[in-house]
């Protein structure tokens, strides 16, 4: 796991074992605030060791971005924080979360064994939720879009934001909604943070952030009209699988090279949105 300082007394946290998944801590004299707690119980321990020996001190919060185990699995290890989350990562965790931590530990038993899903305790459902401990105030934002519970996260006082999934190398919605993806991207715009952490990759620089959004929203637009020019087509599954990601102005460097599947993954997502767009207008027109 590598760890990274992005202000005196914020760190970022990025596995080496899946995805390049990030979890970040934020140091008060009060205690520490915990942003996602990674999946692999090696690494969530990890993070637990540097803050309690190295830092000497321990994890009052976790604030859980989204639903998504890669975000949450190691949020169990810290038994005595209070969990915080939107309203709707709760009803996820105890359905999705639960199915997706059965099938983790079927197929890795031993690595997975010792893993439960730890509920949030503290929620909100619409507007913006504010936590403050040991003079940092984190404001807490609805963003849904790569899954219909996300949030995002500010610090207030370091202009640094915990973007989640939100911001990503490569947008990704399959277990959300395209449409109001581009409005919570849209709502990061002119932000003037210093540091912008992605749920998964690299640190994003102030001077990087707003062409990073406007490149997401670009991508956005470009997969709208391949997927349009993709249902004009004979075999429009096949046209759009041959469609590389740097076509839509995204590297397939990222993530160890899985942007391509990502990125094909939000094609098909939404080539199913249009046709069932397409067979419901169909089907009015019939019966009209």
């Amino acid at each position: 796991m590598r760890r990274e300082r992005v202000a005196d007394d914020i760190y970022v946290f990025t596995s080496e074992l899946y995805a390049q998944v990030t979890a970040g801590a934020i140091i008060t004299p009060a205690g520490a605030i915990l942003i996602d707690a990674l999946v692999f119980p090696e690494e969530a321990k990890s993070i637990r060791h540097f803050i309690e020996n190295r830092l000497n001190t321990t994890v009052r919060y976790i604030i859980n971005t989204h639903y998504h185990a890669d975000h949450t699995f190691g949020t169990c290890f810290f038994e005595n924080a209070v969990v915080i989350s939107h309203a709707m990562c709760h009803e996820l965790l105890l359905t999705k979360g639960q199915e997706s931590l059965l099938q983790a530990q079927q197929q890795n038993p031993r690595i997975f064994s010792e893993v439960t899903i730890r509920l949030p305790q503290l929620t909100f459902e619409s507007g913006m939720m504010e936590l403050r401990l040991g003079g940092k105030t984190l404001q807490m934002s609805h963003s849904p879009g790569h899954s219909m519970d996300s949030i995002v996260v500010q610090i207030k006082e370091d202009r640094v934001l915990f973007a989640g999934d939100t911001l990503m190398p490569i947008p990704y919605f399959v277990d959300g909604d395209f449409d109001i993806f581009i409005e919570s991207l849209k709502a990061l715009r002119n932000g003037g943070y210093e540091n912008v952490i992605q749920g998964h990759g690299e640190v994003i620089l102030r001077g990087e952030v707003e062409r990073k959004i406007e490149s997401d929203l670009e991508y956005m637009d470009c997969i709208y009209k391949q997927v349009k020019m993709a249902m004009t087509r004979s075999d429009p599954v096949a046209y759009l699988r041959a469609l590389d990601v740097e076509q839509c102005g995204k590297s397939r460097i990222p993530l160890n090279g899985g942007v391509q599947e990502l990125h094909i993954g939000n094609l098909m997502a939404l080539l199913e949105q249009f046709t069932r767009r397409e067979d419901a207008l169909k089907q009015a027109n019939s019966v009209g």
